[in-house]
């Protein structure tokens, strides 16, 4: 299988690319958890059907520690034992900010309030900016069918 578009090879494309992966790097830099990071990018990634990212995300998370277990449960997160409590508000945030066209009124002011009982304002930030950045990578696999399978952990750091 063969993505339809190579989205690094025209120039327009390949900035904008560019301007991701530099804002998924200044993310990763941020106070929000490692972890919690890649539970997100997980998350949205399984919603959105992303199957590059599904890949990716769960062998970084993996190779910096995360546990199988964990990884394997993120779809199931709402009856699993193994998340903390930010962690459950943080999915929570993700699973809404992620499928805003199939609620009217977008994220909720609970799961709002949720988050910011675990979260600085600063965390908050870098959740809602992981949030947003991970939807855009995973609608542009998607549309243009990007495989997966072949990722090795720390490729594109």
């Amino acid at each position: 299988m063969n993505a339809r578009l190579d989205l690094m090879a025209g120039p327009v494309a390949a900035r904008t690319m560019k301007h991701l992966i530099a804002a998924g790097k200044a993310l990763a830099d941020s106070s929000l958890p490692f972890a919690t990071q890649e539970l997100v990018k997980l998350r949205a990634s399984q919603i959105n059907g992303c199957a590059g990212c599904i890949d990716m995300h769960t062998k970084d998370a993996a190779a910096a520690g995360e546990t199988a277990v964990r990884l394997h449960l993120v779809a199931a997160w709402r009856e699993a034992t193994v998340f903390t409590d930010a962690e459950r508000a943080a999915l929570e945030l993700t699973e809404q900010g992620t499928r805003i066209a199939d609620a009217a009124g977008g994220v909720t002011d609970e799961a709002w309030a949720n988050a910011a009982e675990h979260y600085d304002e600063e965390q908050l930030a870098a959740l809602v900016c992981t949030i947003a950045v991970i939807n855009a990578f995973n609608r542009g696999n998607v549309i243009i069918q990007q495989p997966a399978g072949n990722y090795q952990p720390g490729q594109f750091a």
